[in-house]
């Protein structure tokens, strides 16, 4: 593909291609992609069909052949290029994303520098994978095992965060000696694209990243194929807990193995002697960050009873500070977004909830706005109280014990983040090992996420872990070699 850019001149004229074995596929069926800020369509985008699936799972198959050979050293001076080549087009790639997903342009910016940071650190990590000689009870047998790339893997990633998700679902088997499809968001296939691009500007062979969207009615069939393909080796999903049972089962049936990083309710825990100005501070952004459009967004605080009415004021002010100046309400990806947390809040309040912050009633400029809302004395007879809002509502609930607090943190299906604030280490600590999450934050926000640290959830959050050196050995497997000396 070399450093051949596309660029958006005339909005809906454009349509945007997949990537099939190194090259740009411009498919007659297509789909209308729209604007949530604007409502106007953007452009259009190819629509994936059974011979698109087939053509990109054979040039995978093909690549894997001379991929899966080359060294270590190799593929880390292609991320490292990479990462040059993301710092260089960061302003047109963030523009993608902004155009597709309304998103603002520091979260824009913010997905950017997170996937140019896990290029680096995989480009540094990559060379630490090795297989291990051992020892066997026989000593005139000798032993060894390899540490092999499984060959096809699919990659299906979202458009909340598509930059930095869609670099982990396929920066990590690649790296690993995989090749890779991305089964891009059809919310924001340039954006996807513009990842795809980046790579093979830095120099990946044809083939080991392949990239095709398809239009929400052929989600079933295409995602059915892709998974029973029989080189399709092992499936990476980031997305809702709904959505994953389906890919679950899908891969179960077809006995392959699967890594899931699903919905969350992440609670926070505001402890008595927590320093709530940063307590306050961090559960807004936590909760607001990119309008609650994210999976570790703070769904629930859990604050002492005896600081409750203090916290309750701050809580108030952080978000004035972080989101009231906005012209504009945030942007959600659609109108059922808003039209869901409206809903969850207005159940709240018809059962003895109380408005905290924000107007749930509020007409904004689009369908698709909606400002942050804070609503008070959550019980479980309430729906937000399980539901995951994905969107700019927050409870707060008063809490007395410990005993107490980790009853209600661990009240839910969920278990992907969680944050507890405290000045008392040592209570920290019980709390972390006590929550039933995949990560735990002490005096932070429960929005993290960084290549060197694990990432993966908890129940129904999701199996197994991206990032990280064990987000390496997820795509490879062992086999074991003996030899009779």
């Amino acid at each position: 593909m070399g450093e051949a850019i596309t660029t958006v001149a005339d909005g809906a004229a454009y349509s945007v291609p997949f990537i099939i074995g190194g090259e740009e596929v411009h498919p007659q069926r297509k789909f209308d992609v729209t604007s949530p800020a604007t409502g106007k369509v953007v452009h259009q985008s190819g629509s994936a069909t059974e011979a698109d699936v087939v053509a990109a799972v054979d040039a995978a198959a093909k690549a894997f052949k001379t991929w899966r050979d080359t060294t270590l050293i190799q593929r880390r001076d292609i991320f490292l290029k990479a990462a040059e080549v993301f710092e260089r087009r960061k302003e047109e790639l963030g523009q993608y994303m902004i155009n597709e997903t309304g998103c603002t342009r520091d979260w824009a910016d913010f997905n950017i520098g997170n996937a140019k940071d896990f290029l680096i650190d995989v480009a540094g990590r990559v060379t630490t994978l090795e297989g291990a000689v051992t020892t066997t009870q026989d000593p005139k047998i000798g032993a060894f095992i390899l540490k092999e790339p499984f060959g096809v893997t699919l990659a299906i990633a979202p458009w909340n965060a598509p930059y930095i998700l869609g670099m982990r679902s396929v920066l990590f088997p690649i790296a690993a000696g995989n090749t890779t499809i991305l089964k891009g968001s059809e919310l924001c296939p340039q954006t996807m694209w513009g990842l795809c691009s980046v790579f093979h500007e830095a120099g990946l062979p044809a083939g080991v990243l392949n990239m095709i969207v398809h239009e929400p009615a052929n989600a079933a069939a295409i995602t059915q194929q892709l998974i029973s393909n029989h080189e399709v080796k092992k499936i990476n999903f980031t997305g809702s807990t709904m959505v994953g049972r389906i890919i679950g089962k899908l891969a179960a049936e077809n006995l392959k193995p699967v890594l899931l990083e699903l919905g969350g309710k992440a609670p926070a825990i505001v402890w008595e002697d927590a320093e709530l100005d940063n307590a306050a501070f961090q559960c807004a952004l936590g909760a607001f960050l990119n309008a609650g459009q994210i999976c570790m967004s703070t769904e629930r605080i859990l604050v002492h009873k005896k600081v409750r009415a203090e916290f309750e004021k701050k809580l108030i002010g952080a978000i004035d500070t972080l989101f009231g100046g906005e012209l504009d309400a945030p942007v959600l990806i659609n109108s059922v977004a808003v039209a869901r947390n409206k809903k969850l809040v207005q159940d709240a309040l018809s059962k003895g909830a109380s408005l905290v912050y924000g107007d749930v009633a509020a007409e904004e400029s689009t369908k698709t706005r909606m400002r942050p809302v804070v609503v008070s004395g959550v019980t479980n007879e309430m729906d937000i109280y399980m539901t995951e809002s994905f969107g700019p509502t927050v409870s707060l609930i008063e809490i007395e014990t410990e005993d107490e607090a980790l009853r209600i943190a661990n009240d839910t299906e969920y278990g992907l983040t969680s944050a507890v604030f405290t000045e008392d280490l040592r209570r920290g600590l019980r709390f972390a090992k006590a929550i039933e999450t995949g990560g735990v934050h002490i005096n932070h926000m429960t929005v993290h996420d960084e290549s060197a640290l694990p990432h993966g959830g908890a129940k129904a959050s999701g199996n197994g872990r991206f990032n990280s050196s064990g987000g390496l050995l997820e795509w490879v497997r062992t086999k074991t070699v003996t030899y009779l000396h």
